[in-house]
């Protein structure tokens, strides 16, 4: 009588480790849509809406944004209020403000931090 060959039990995992952008990304807003918005055309083209009608100038420093990323100077447009994966209130130019980089980087994540404790 011959062997039968038996078929794995075991299955692979799958990847438990991220790399730190893929974390903050899924803590900040699992949802892959969301995320997507920021590449968007749509976005670029509000994006630079907002840049120009804030005169390249960041608005709590009064730095003019001349910079380009990832220098300190470069702008970035900030959601006042945290859209939270609300569409309208991502979309929404009055609720986008050009900022400096290194404000951003610094000042807004703590403000954010803040908020999620």
């Amino acid at each position: 009588m011959a062997l039968k060959v038996l078929k794995p039990k075991l299955t692979k995992l799958p990847p438990r480790l991220a790399t730190p952008r893929e974390r903050r990304d899924m803590k900040y807003s699992p949802d892959a849509t969301v995320r997507g918005w920021y590449h968007s055309t749509r976005w670029q083209k509000l994006r630079q809406a907002v840049i120009e009608r804030d005169l390249y100038t960041c608005q709590h420093t009064g730095v003019i944004l001349t910079g380009k990323a990832p220098a300190p100077t470069s702008p970035v447009v900030h959601h006042k209020v945290p859209h939270k994966g609300d569409e309208q209130l991502f979309w929404d130019i009055n609720n986008l403000e050009a900022v400096s980089k290194e404000w951003h980087d610094s000042e807004a994540q703590r403000e954010e931090r803040g908020l999620h404790r």
